[in-house]
């Protein structure tokens, strides 16, 4: 009962951070189970549950389609994916968490307090081709993380801030990037045989958990002005960081 009730806990808010930003459950969910699940089951359930809240906000929070800004995050995401499912079994899982998590950590409250990146956001990658190829770099990290546990919005959030890419533009990108991302994962997993039977009251316990709370997040983002998304997306992404290396930092102190 008491791994149900963490389960249920780690959804519900790992729901309302997707609902409000987009993206982010994965990276939320994992802060309080990476603590006590067993890995493969966590990273089962942070992609099943990140999934879910895609396609809860697919319906309550519609952005549109613009095929032209959205197909290098796909194709590169595409790509990434095989490369992602590679590489999970020879992972260092406290590696990859500390390097991620430090980056986070570095780079977003920088950005925060950084009301102009003209380099970027007016460079050779801002338009054409070189926009295009930066975007399916960015997709390419983004799919390999989505194989590694759902945290397929990381890399490609981080740039769309970046390049100093709208709201709403934004959001439209990332939903439906991490809907296919975390769709193909999932059947990915279930096509390895990482999701097994045993899962799946755990798996029933994450789905309704989270409902409420991502249908709140996503009433409250349509209430929240463009520099308060912002702050919240990289603040977000600024704990979401510091919580890959307390985790990273308490699975070296147990191995010992």
């Amino acid at each position: 009962m008491d791994t149900l009730l963490i389960i249920a806990i780690g959804a519900a808010l790992a729901g309302f951070v997707q609902g409000l930003s987009g993206f982010g459950y994965s990276m939320t969910a994992m802060a309080l189970w990476a603590w006590t699940l067993e890995p493969t089951l966590a990273a089962v359930l942070a992609v099943f549950g990140g999934l879910c809240g895609q396609l809860i906000q697919a319906f309550k929070v519609r952005r549109g389609f613009d095929w032209r800004m959205l197909w290098p995050f796909l194709l590169g995401g595409l790509c990434g994916l095989p490369l992602g499912l590679r590489l999970l079994p020879m992972l260092d899982a406290q590696l990859f968490k500390t390097v991620l998590g430090a980056m986070l950590v570095i780079f977003c409250p920088l950005m925060a307090f950084s009301h102009r990146l003209g380099g970027i956001a007016s460079g050779p990658l801002s338009q054409g081709s070189g926009r295009s190829l930066a975007n399916g770099l960015a997709g390419l990290a983004g799919g390999a993380m989505a194989a590694l546990g759902g945290f397929s919005g990381v890399v490609p959030t981080l740039w769309c801030q970046i390049t100093g890419m709208a709201r709403d533009t934004q959001r439209q990108v990332i939903q439906n990037f991490n809907l296919t991302m975390l769709a193909v994962t999932f059947a990915s997993y279930v096509g390895t045989g990482l999701v097994s039977q045993h899962m799946l009251p755990q798996l029933a316990v994450a789905l309704p958990a989270m409902v409420l709370p991502s249908l709140w997040g996503a009433r409250l983002y349509e209430r929240i002005s463009d520099v308060a998304f912002k702050r919240v997306v990289l603040g977000l992404l600024t704990l979401a960081g510091l919580a890959m290396l307390a985790s990273s930092w308490a699975g070296a102190v147990a191995s010992r």
